[in-house]
C-alpha cells in the first residue's frame, strides 16, 4: 500500500468537518440546526463590490495568469493601513495573499528548517500549528488563559527555544479568545523578538472587528517593529469575502521577499475581477467597515445578555466575532458540543485550538440576532 507523507499524520481532519459532518446527520433528521461553529461571514459583501466583481467576469482579458498582485491593489493597501490604522506604508510593503490562511501556511515554508521552532498561542487557529508540521519544524505553544489576560509572559520562554525559534505568532484582536493586546504588551514581544531574531507574524484578520472607541493596534505602532515584524490583514472578515480568497501581508520588504518567493512557485496569483473588487473594497467602503462593526457588536450584545438573564456568565468579548465560553467543570469541550447538537445547535469545542482551549467553547456570532437569542436560549438549556 502507498504510504502518505508523515506530514499528514498530525494534520488529520479538522475538528471544523467533524462538526459539519455530526451537524449534516442531526439535520438528516429533520432537526432545526443554528450553526455557530465557522467563523464565516453569514452576510454579503458591500453591493458595489460584488456588482464590480460580476462586471470583471465577463471581461474577455481577465482571464490569464494574474502572476502577482496588481500594483493597483498594493496602492489601495497600503493606503487603507495608513488611514485605518495610522501607520505608514509603501505600496512595496505589501505582498497579496490567496487569504491569510495561505500566507500563514506558506510563510512557514518560506522560514522554518526543519527542528527550527516557531511559538504560538494556546488556544490558538489551527494553521499556526499546521504550519510547522508542514515544514518539519517543532511548536512551542504558550498559554492564554484568563490570569493572564491572553497577553502569555514570552520573556518566559525557554533559552534554549528562543535560540532556535524562527516565528513567533500572535492573533489580536483574538480567535478564539477574542482579546486585544495592549501597546505595553506589544513592546515587550518586539524588544524580544530583535534580541533574539526572531520574526513576529501578527495575524490582524479581526482588526475591523474592534468593539472599544479607540484604534485597533497594529503592530507596526511600536517601535523597531519593521525591522522584524510582518502583519497579515484578511478581506474575509473585514469585507464579508471569505469565499473569494483574497487578503495580504504588510511588512518591510525584504521580510516579505522569502514569501513571496514560494508563492511564486506555487501559484499564480488570485483571479483579476476579485483583485478588481478587493481594490474598491479597500479604497471606497469605510461607511461598510462602520456598520459591519455596528452589526456583530450587537449581536454580541444580544447574545451574551441572553446568556447572562439564564444564568451562563461568559465573558462579553472586546472584538472578534467569537464568544469564547467557559463551561462547567462538569463538561469536556466536545461532550459539551455533543450535547449542544443534540439541542440544535453547533459550537467548536475548545481543545480543536489546543490544550489550553479544553474546557471552553467557541461560539461564532453568524447569525441574525432572533436566532442568536433562540440559541442562547438552546445552549443556556444544557448548563442550567
Amino acid at each position: 500500500m502507498i504510504q502518505p507523507a508523515e506530514r499528514t499524520k498530525s494534520l488529520g481532519a479538522s475538528v471544523f468537518t467533524e462538526m459539519a459532518r455530526h451537524k449534516k446527520k442531526a439535520a438528516s433528521k429533520g432537526m432545526d440546526m443554528i450553526d455557530l461553529s465557522v467563523g464565516s461571514p453569514d452576510l454579503p459583501p458591500p453591493s458595489e463590490v460584488r456588482a464590480i466583481l460580476s462586471e470583471e467576469t465577463l471581461e474577455k482579458d481577465n482571464y490569464g495568469y494574474a502572476l502577482q498582485g496588481m500594483e493597483a491593489f498594493n496602492e489601495a493597501a497600503s493606503s487603507y493601513c495608513s488611514e485605518r490604522f495610522n501607520i505608514s506604508l509603501d505600496s512595496s510593503e505589501v505582498l497579496q495573499l490567496l487569504g491569510s490562511q495561505d500566507g500563514l501556511s506558506h510563510l512557514a515554508l518560506a522560514y522554518l528548517n526543519p527542528e527550527d521552532y516557531i511559538i504560538i498561542p494556546d488556544p490558538g487557529y489551527p494553521i499556526y500549528s499546521a504550519c510547522a508540521d508542514l515544514a518539519g519544524a517543532y511548536t512551542y505553544p504558550v498559554s492564554l488563559n484568563e490570569e493572564n489576560q491572553f497577553m502569555p509572559d514570552v520573556t518566559a520562554v525557554p533559552s534554549h527555544v528562543l535560540e532556535r525559534a524562527k516565528i513567533l505568532i500572535m492573533n489580536y484582536p483574538g480567535n478564539p479568545a477574542s482579546a486585544r493586546a495592549t501597546k505595553d504588551y506589544f513592546e515587550k514581544v518586539v524588544a524580544l523578538a530583535l534580541e533574539h531574531s526572531i520574526l513576529i507574524v501578527h495575524d490582524f484578520a479581526y482588526a475591523e472587528l474592534d468593539f472599544t472607541e479607540d484604534k485597533p493596534l497594529s503592530i507596526f505602532h511600536i517601535d523597531g517593529a519593521k525591522e522584524t515584524a510582518l502583519e497579515f490583514h484578511s478581506l474575509s472578515k473585514s469585507f464579508n469575502m471569505a469565499g473569494a480568497r483574497i487578503g495580504f501581508v504588510t511588512g518591510r520588504e525584504e521580510l516579505l521577499k522569502p514569501l513571496a518567493d514560494i508563492k511564486s512557485n506555487i501559484d499564480y496569483g488570485v483571479f483579476y475581477p476579485i483583485q478588481k473588487a478587493a481594490i474598491h473594497a479597500l479604497a471606497y467602503e469605510q461607511p461598510f467597515l462602520s456598520k459591519q462593526k455596528q452589526t456583530f457588536r450587537n449581536r454580541r450584545d444580544v447574545f451574551c445578555q441572553a446568556l447572562h438573564e439564564k444564568g451562563w456568565h461568559v465573558t462579553i468579548p472586546d472584538g472578534g466575532m467569537f464568544v469564547w465560553a467557559k463551561l462547567p467543570p462538569s463538561y469536556t469541550s466536545m461532550d459539551f458540543a455533543l450535547k449542544a447538537l443534540e439541542a440544535g445547535v453547533v459550537v467548536t469545542p475548545g481543545h480543536a485550538f489546543g490544550l489550553e482551549g479544553e474546557g471552553y467553547v467557541r461560539i461564532a456570532l453568524v447569525q441574525e440576532e432572533e436566532r442568536l437569542k433562540e440559541a442562547a436560549g438552546r445552549l443556556a438549556s444544557i448548563i442550567s
